[in-house]
């Protein structure tokens, strides 16, 4: 898993950068009012909204923020009614691609997220033929320097947690959906905070890339499909071999 290991850090810093830039507050808006368009606006009895409230009080999201989406969600104040897109793609060399995305108009965003992948080598896929390679998981990535491997472990197993991975200078937590929201109010608990905490699509199998071209195209796809206004989530089985591991890094 070590190519894994160095695109996720890869991703995770280009992650920094966009929350900087406010793109994190405008992604966890959408959510929250997709969650509460959905289910209503008690989080005590909406885990979805529970989860984005989380996730918005854990990018240090102001209250006001939240209540609002929350409010235009439900209907309380006039706001934008998004909707759920999800994308199954391939990317170069076969790489699959999963793209979650929130949008005001579904017609204006399917033909600019094809647009993305026919002009960097990629294509739509067919319902179920990507979304097989897959499965959903919660991730929480915790900085190495917050606690020790066993104490980490000892925490988020008994929370529910399904394993606990040391990626040198990150930990990284797995945990089913169902366990997730539990093993992450374990970690707040004790003060742990996060670099990424969020239920993703996770391969099944990676699909190691060795050749540097294909590598760059890859990640250069799934760099676009981030960047677009409507796209909350990419996820990839797109894993760099050890040698360009080093030579990335």
């Amino acid at each position: 898993m070590s190519g894994h290991s160095k695109w996720a850090t890869i991703k995770r810093k280009k992650d920094a950068i966009d929350s900087k830039r406010g793109a994190i507050f405008t992604k966890v808006v959408k959510e929250i009012t997709v969650a509460a368009r959905m289910g209503g606006g008690d989080v005590n009895t909406n885990p979805r909204l529970r989860l984005a409230v989380l996730k918005a009080k854990a990018s240090n999201m102001p209250k006001d923020n939240i209540d609002r989406a929350i409010k235009k969600g439900t209907g309380e104040l006039e706001g934008v009614v998004y909707e759920e897109c999800l994308y199954e793609c391939f990317g170069p060399g076969g790489t699959a691609i999963m793209v979650e995305a929130v949008t005001d108009k579904k017609s204006r965003t399917t033909p600019e997220i094809k647009s993305i992948l026919t002009k960097l080598g990629g294509s739509l896929a067919t319902t179920g033929s990507v979304s097989r390679l897959f499965e959903r998981k919660g991730i929480i990535v915790i900085p190495s320097d917050q606690i020790s491997e066993e104490e980490l472990f000892e925490l988020a197993v008994g929370a529910g947690a399904e394993d606990v991975q040391n990626e040198g200078e990150v930990f990284r937590v797995v945990t089913s959906p169902d366990d997730y929201e539990a093993v992450q109010t374990a970690l707040n608990d004790k003060g742990i905070k996060s670099e990424e905490s969020e239920i993703k699509f996770v391969a099944l199998v990676g699909a190691e890339v060795s050749d540097k071209e294909l590598a760059e195209k890859v990640m250069k796809l799934i760099d676009n499909l981030e960047g677009h206004d409507d796209v909350q989530g990419v996820n990839s089985n797109f894993e760099l071999s050890p040698e360009l591991e080093k030579e990335f890094g």
